[in-house]
């Protein structure tokens, strides 16, 4: 039977991940791990200065899932190497109670930072994430969204899981990011590559400072038709994004620098 680690950012009761545990527990042993609380925003940042706990609760089903104290990539670490103690086969994140569009959410989202730390560590990931087209108060919104409203994006789901555990994921990637907008139309599907637009001034001032007072659709824009952006907002299709993790080293040119600094190298 293979062993799929569930994880997420909305913390360990959010609907979102009991939607998708649901649709996964028909496929392998599905193991749950999530922060306690909402870490949305956090990206790929482990606890480094504080101890992380890790509680054994009960879902809403009734079964037992692991809340830790830490982010979405210290409940990878430690679903992998305390709880689990070997690699599962599949990672998957979600699903995310907003957008994970573009090259700022890749980075900052805590839903693709505990995919990241599975890709970083050889296994595969898939993210998925149901687009609001505004949240407004995350605690009071998002506790809105129902199991039912999430039944055709956590489907789509389980399809997508079901063809990586049998077949592998596609060659070359080791994540794929899987953006459902929030009135789909589940006959289109395209696959994009990620916005490289960054956020617009979503800061809002009130008294105390300056706080992301709303998460909306509209403040994502990117014109170019194959972008995740684009697909989502523009053209309501779902959208899927391969992903690998592998950054680009350009020695020749940085040597070239060195020679012109008379440097030894």
């Amino acid at each position: 039977m293979k062993t799929i680690l569930l994880i997420n950012d909305d913390g360990i009761q959010s609907t979102g991940l009991l939607a998708l545990k649901q649709k996964l527990d028909k496929l392998g042993r599905v193991v749950v791990i999530a922060p306690m609380e909402e870490a949305s925003g956090v990206g790929k940042a482990i606890t480094s200065a504080d101890h992380v706990r890790i509680i054994e609760v009960e879902l809403s089903d009734d079964s037992k899932a692991y809340a830790t104290s830490g982010t979405p990539a210290d409940s990878y670490l430690l679903g992998v190497n305390k709880v689990l103690k070997h690699p599962p086969d599949l990672v998957v994140s979600g699903i995310n109670l907003g957008p994970n569009l573009g090259i700022d959410d890749f980075l900052n989202s805590g839903t693709l930072g505990a995919a990241i730390e599975a890709a970083i560590h050889g296994v595969p990931a898939i993210a998925v994430s149901y687009c609001k087209q505004e949240i407004r108060d995350r605690k009071v919104d998002k506790a809105g969204i129902t199991v039912q409203e999430l039944e055709s994006t956590s489907s789509l789901a389980q399809r997508i899981v079901r063809f990586v555990l049998e077949e592998g994921m596609p060659e070359g990637v080791d994540i794929l990011s899987v953006n459902v907008p929030e009135k789909a139309d589940f006959r289109r599907v395209k696959v994009t590559k990620l916005s490289y637009v960054g956020y617009r001034d979503i800061y809002t001032k009130e008294e105390e400072g300056y706080r992301i007072a709303a998460w909306r659709l509209a403040d994502y824009g990117d014109p170019d038709p194959e972008t995740d952006v684009y697909a989502v907002k523009e053209d309501g299709c779902v959208s899927i994004t391969p992903i690998r993790i592998r950054l680009i080293h350009n020695k020749e040119s940085t040597e070239t620098m060195l020679r012109k600094l008379k440097l030894v190298f």
